[in-house]
């Protein structure tokens, strides 16, 4: 095979790669997990990607009430957008979510959540 074909392959080859990871927007999908469903939509989120930006995230986080360690793990949001279908343990896909935020009631009952926290979109 002749080295121009080999490099075109390459090229293809990452172009594609980068493009399974977009939705139908152009934005980056993730894969995440809903760790902890706590009171009052304090959700604890871990990504299960390894492409996310390091600084969106916390890389090791405990939480106070178990002492079970987490990593890659954010605070949810947007606690009014999140669908009420996905449940602690489910796994899904998402966007990274920029707009506006909706105004909704979410009651003040605290429960420990990493420090870091991410709007999100849940993705097809």
């Amino acid at each position: 095979m002749k080295l121009s074909h080999l490099l075109l392959l390459c090229i293809a080859f990452v172009f594609l790669n980068g493009a399974c990871n977009k939705n139908s927007t152009g934005k980056t999908r993730y894969k995440g997990k809903l760790e902890i469903a706590g009171i009052c939509m304090n959700y604890t989120i871990r990504v299960l990607d390894a492409n996310i930006d390091t600084n969106l995230v916390v890389a090791n986080w405990v939480d106070d009430v178990t002492n079970i360690s987490y990593t890659n793990v954010f605070r949810l949001g947007n606690t009014c957008d999140f669908p009420s279908s996905i449940k602690q343990g489910d796994e899904f896909y998402f966007t990274i979510d920029s707009g506006k935020q909706k105004d909704c009631a979410v009651c003040q009952a605290y429960y420990p959540t990493p420090s870091k926290s991410i709007s999100i979109k849940i993705a097809d």
